[in-house]
């Protein structure tokens, strides 16, 4: 950063010093842990002679153990794009109007883990359903790993309740599928013929005052060689939906071709390993007893209305801790 001509290109620059400020902040974070610990340890030997100190001592460890966990979570992320931000992308499965309600129930769930993590979260378009929820929607996560985090959240969400839609009250299965694909704001990361795309413009549904109801400035964007549709309406303009879409597309390419490698790998290691949207990776049961279970690790909490307002911390880690073991 201090060599001549660093600031000349902007965009690198700027790169370099956002990759700069989260090695400082890591640094200087195991730093003060470092030195904490070595207090503890000083104060742990006092302990054992004198009762007060020993539960000054369990009073200030719960706090370092939860830094520590913290940053052990930090070295689980290795992949080219884990550390940086994350398009999140739910869409209705099997189920009718059940499955269109769960869908806006996994999307809340999923933008409400981001928010308690502190991330920042921006919806970039959402499709309603005929009666209730969403057919599907996306959004943005920007914060340190959240592609790396979310990759944990990626797969089919299967629900089980009495269904509030049907007048019988009849016990009703229904699936949400979870996508997950890098930002890619870098246009030379993937190369994209414009003869390849589909381009469809339409009136924007949803909140934004009369500008959202009166111009088609929402835009659908397929690429038609990967079948991949991506479509944005959360900009005022259509030109500036049409940026987002293609940022959108080109990483939902790159998360394609992520997949595609990550099975070769599987298969070179010979692995019976299942990387498709396909799979179903979690289920949460409401009725008739409440739980909530993740079929990968077997992780899993009785209070299934805690894990939809976003309490999904211990599923995460231990799908990353099992997937480091491997």
């Amino acid at each position: 950063m201090s060599e001549a001509g660093f600031w000349d290109d902007q965009g690198s620059a700027a790169k370099v010093s956002a990759e700069h400020s989260r090695a400082t902040r890591r640094l200087e974070q195991f730093q003060t842990l470092q030195a904490d610990v070595e207090d503890l340890a000083s104060l742990a030997e006092m302990a054992e002679d004198d009762d007060e100190i020993a539960a000054e001592l369990e009073e200030q460890l719960a706090p370092v153990e939860g830094r520590l966990a913290a940053l052990e979570e930090q070295r689980l992320f290795s992949g080219r794009y884990d550390g940086g931000d994350a398009l999140v992308t739910v869409n209705a499965g099997a189920g009718g109007t059940d499955a269109q309600d769960w869908a806006e129930m996994v999307l809340r769930m999923e933008m409400r883990w981001a928010e308690r993590r502190g991330f920042k979260v921006e919806l970039l378009e959402a499709s309603p359903g005929e009666e209730a929820g969403i057919k599907s929607a996306t959004f943005r996560v920007q914060g340190d790993n959240a592609y790396g985090l979310y990759g944990a959240e990626k797969g089919v969400h299967r629900l089980v309740r009495l269904s509030p839609f049907d007048s019988a009250n009849r016990r009703q299965t229904s699936f949400a599928g979870v996508e997950v694909a890098p930002v890619i704001d870098d246009a030379g990361e993937v190369e994209i013929d414009a003869d390849d795309l589909q381009v469809d413009t339409y009136r924007a549904s949803g909140a934004g005052g009369q500008h959202v109801n009166k111009t088609d400035s929402a835009v659908r964007i397929t690429h038609r060689p990967s079948g991949i549709v991506v479509q944005c309406q959360n900009e005022r303009s259509q030109t500036q939906n049409r940026d987002v879409a293609m940022k959108m597309l080109r990483s939902k390419l790159v998360e394609r071709e992520e997949r595609r490698r990550a099975e070769e790998l599987a298969k070179e290691k010979g692995e019976a390993q299942d990387v498709n949207f396909g799979s179903q990776i979690r289920s949460y049961v409401l009725h008739p007893y409440t739980m909530v279970k993740d079929h990968r690790t077997d992780h899993e909490m009785g209070d299934a209305s805690r894990v939809l307002e976003g309490d999904l911390d211990g599923f995460v880690r231990a799908y990353l801790l099992r997937s480091a073991a491997r």
